[in-house]
């Protein structure tokens, strides 16, 4: 039966990407904003605007939407995977195993298991978000810290290479993105002392072709900024997936907090490049700029948000914009040429920051860094947006981001580093209880980053968007529900209840000229159409 399902899956993708003389390449990956039918990455294109231009499924007809397939995962682990759906055929992962299906029936083609350790050091269980695919090979990148690549048609090993030792605390979990014949993937680790870093890999053969350190060595610009050895520990790490621009060849990754988390004492000074979006040439992996959100962060906000770029009209003239709404709760606008910082924003509840001042840095309220009494301090750790994607329309010219209002009382204590286990520095309290605990799809006008509607959810949500030519703004809920929102209005178009928290990202896609809807919810993978 498994060979069986080999050679069906070896004919199918024999049929969908080379008789058809359209082979998954960089020129097509480059072009995937007009291909419509398929997802070719993580965020559907290289700008991460995760907009599709289907427009079958619209506003008019959302609330006609059934459930066409359901394909049971059989986990019990979280599922936070965003599948690829590329001629026909849906490349999706569980916590260390990558599964191809018919994507117009859920049919299963194969199934590839990847064997983990007994033991991992993991700070929030057991997560892979996704694949990258390239000339007929998927690349996953594994808990245990392994870049693999697989043959697309049958699941089989075509190469494996080590990224780093999980023992000291590294892991994988993001989907990792090609740029030309380079997969590139970041790392995990950030609350065990790792020293994050950004690599590329030859996707031909697995070696590695370069790797840029976010926190500086010494001799480093940049390494100034960690006082004594603290650098060798800094964390840092970059696990979500970035965006690219092929017009600039550059790549936008984003930057996770510095270790230890909630105690700065140790590690005076900015922390380079911790809490940032860093541009590199993605050809041999040198930085071109960086803009530090948090600087000397001691709240754990990651600025590892998908970057979102936007060709836009600003000023008067035609500009090459960088989008994020940050965990640390303000909205940001780069020129992402140049890293010039244009605009911040609060966009959900902060308490930590009077403001950001004409140079992008923040102005620091006092008495907001954590203490061994407790400092209570809005956003929460878990911030006030993390790692579920955000959205961009060009139809509306509006940013669609799932916030969170609330905070967490941060205590301050001693982390001695032990490579493997976690350095923390403290502790932090129970998340807000109060009615200000609102979680919300928020729509922002990047011109101003002035909010234009929300939708309110209960309880928090952790679901990434998807915003379509139809009109329509796709998401989900922690309590088991996927809904469907009027792009202009914020209007409830369309819910769903699918049994089974929603901590994924919703894609669109094509089969035979219908158009589905495919989301992550619970254990399984539910997938829906007009018909």
């Amino acid at each position: 039966m498994a060979l069986l399902l080999a050679i069906r899956a070896r004919e199918r993708s024999s049929t969908s990407s080379t008789a058809s003389g359209h082979p998954l390449t960089h020129d097509r990956l480059r072009a995937a904003e007009r291909d419509s039918a398929n997802w070719l990455t993580y965020s559907g294109q290289y700008s991460g605007q995760r907009f599709s231009r289907l427009a079958a499924i619209n506003r008019a007809n959302a609330g006609q939407l059934q459930i066409r397939w359901i394909y049971q995962l059989r986990t019990t682990d979280a599922v936070e995977t965003t599948p690829l759906v590329v001629d026909g055929v849906m490349y999706l992962t569980r916590a260390n195993d990558v599964i191809a299906l018919d994507a117009e029936t859920g049919r299963p083609y194969w199934t590839y298991s990847h064997p983990l350790p007994a033991e991992l050091a993991l700070c929030c269980g057991r997560q892979n978000r996704g694949v990258a695919m390239l000339d007929g090979r998927l690349f996953v990148a594994t808990l245990d810290a392994k870049l693999v690549a697989l043959d697309a048609a049958t699941g089989m090993v075509l190469w494996t290479t080590v990224i780093a030792d999980p023992r000291d605390g590294y892991s994988s979990t993001g989907a990792p993105l090609v740029v030309k014949d380079k997969v590139i993937t970041g790392i995990a680790g950030g609350e065990f002392g790792i020293r994050g870093f950004i690599d590329a890999y030859d996707a031909a053969t697995g070696a590695r072709v370069w790797r840029f350190d976010t926190v500086p060595g010494p001799g480093a610009p940049g390494h100034e900024t960690w006082a004594g050895d603290s650098w060798k520990s800094g964390g840092a790490p970059t696990w979500m997936t970035g965006t690219y621009d092929p017009s600039l060849n550059l790549l936008y990754w984003g930057v996770g907090n510095p270790g230890s988390d909630w105690n700065g004492s140790q590690r005076g000074g900015d922390n380079l490049y911790s809490d940032s979006v860093v541009a590199l040439n993605p050809d041999d992996g040198t930085l071109r700029w960086h803009f530090q959100f948090t600087p000397h962060d001691e709240h754990d906000w990651d600025a590892t948000q998908v970057p979102v770029l936007v060709d836009a009209i600003r000023d008067g003239r035609s500009r090459k914009l960088l989008y994020t709404a940050n965990r640390n709760g303000f909205f940001y606008v780069l020129e992402r040429e140049t890293g010039a910082f244009l605009l911040a924003r609060e966009f959900a509840k902060q308490t930590w920051a009077e403001r950001i001042d004409e140079r992008g840095r923040p102005v620091v309220n006092r008495g907001v860094a954590p203490s061994p009494e407790g400092v209570f301090v809005a956003p929460s750790a878990n911030g006030a947006a993390n790692w579920w994607p955000p959205a961009y329309s060009p139809a509306t010219g509006l940013f669609y981001v799932t916030a969170y209002d609330g905070g967490a009382t941060f205590f301050s204590g001693e982390s001695p580093h032990v490579p493997g286990e976690m350095l923390l520095g403290g502790t932090i309290g129970e998340e807000d209880p109060t009615p200000d605990g609102v979680s919300a799809v928020r729509a922002l006008d990047p011109l101003t980053g002035a909010r234009r509607w929300e939708f309110r959810l209960k309880p928090k949500s952790m679901s990434g968007l998807l915003a379509t030519a139809g009109g329509l703004v796709f998401g989900g809920s922690i309590d088991g529900y996927v809904f469907a929102l009027d792009a202009w209005s914020g209007a409830d178009l369309w819910h769903r209840s699918v049994g089974g928290a929603v901590l994924a990202a919703p894609i669109s896609y094509a089969v035979h000229d219908v158009q589905y809807l495919s989301i992550a919810a619970g254990d399984t993978i539910v997938t829906f159409s007009l018909r």
